[in-house]
């Protein structure tokens, strides 16, 4: 009979929905404790509700990713609170997506600031504390965006493949004992296309999301990553619909 793997202190953002919300439930309940972050506390606590109910450990902290403070303030105090933590699941993104011409600058940035910047923030965050701890695991949720762009979702690529890019530099930089995964979604069910308010663009995702899988496939992937032995790093997974081509 195999041996359990330890129960870890794992934090994800953007947990409110979607792929963070499938996340804290699967990680739950495999026996770890999950401290959750996103903007939405009525959500959050509906979560942690949620995880409780079945017998999961789970907190809520509010979180803004493109807030460097509130990033650092929420991974300090799990720190505190658990005398470590184990893993980050920066999951956090929008995805407000329009063609160039439509010049929707302010999503612009707000793409730039929680896909790019929220990113970093948590990695300067949590990378001192894997360092002393000679321990620890960064998963990025990034995108198929970041290995292909489509009409109205240049901006969202370009964030994405920075996501992809900031991340593999990470890895590469970082002491073998602290893992790095990417994780490269297709298309999921979630509420990211509810943030896209130019038309043409709304109507164009309407088809694309038309086989989305479940935002519990994703929670699936990054309970592989982290469930492996010390020794195993899953550096990048690509997962989609197997009619997304």
């Amino acid at each position: 009979m195999s041996t359990p793997a330890p129960s870890k202190v794992v934090l994800i953002t953007g947990a409110s929905s979607g792929i963070g919300r499938a996340t804290a439930l699967r990680l739950a309940r495999e026996g770890h404790r999950v401290v959750l972050g996103a903007r939405r506390q009525e959500r959050l606590a509906e979560v942690v509700d949620e995880i409780a109910a079945t017998g999961g450990t789970a907190e809520a902290c509010r979180l803004d990713v493109s807030d460097r403070a509130s990033v650092a303030a929420f991974v300090d105090t799990a720190v505190e609170r658990h005398g470590r933590i184990d893993v980050l699941v920066s999951n956090a993104g929008v995805m407000p997506l329009s063609r160039l011409d439509a010049l929707l600058t302010d999503e612009w940035d707000r793409m730039i600031d929680v896909n790019v910047r929220g990113l970093l923030h948590g990695i300067a965050a949590a990378l001192p504390h894997f360092q002393r701890q000679h321990s620890g695991h960064f998963v990025t949720v990034a995108s198929i965006g970041a290995h292909q762009v489509v009409p109205t979702a240049a901006v969202y690529c370009a964030t994405k493949y920075a996501a992809w890019a900031v991340t593999e530099g990470l890895r590469l930089e970082l002491e073998p004992a602290i893992r790095v995964t990417t994780l490269s979604p297709g298309v999921v069910e979630s509420e990211l296309a509810d943030s896209i308010s130019d038309p043409r663009a709304r109507e164009a995702m309407r088809t694309y999301r038309a086989d989305a899988i479940p935002a519990s496939s994703i929670a699936d992937a990054v309970s592989y990553a982290i469930g492996q032995p010390p020794e195993v790093d899953v550096n990048e997974i690509v997962i989609r619909p197997t009619r997304q081509r």
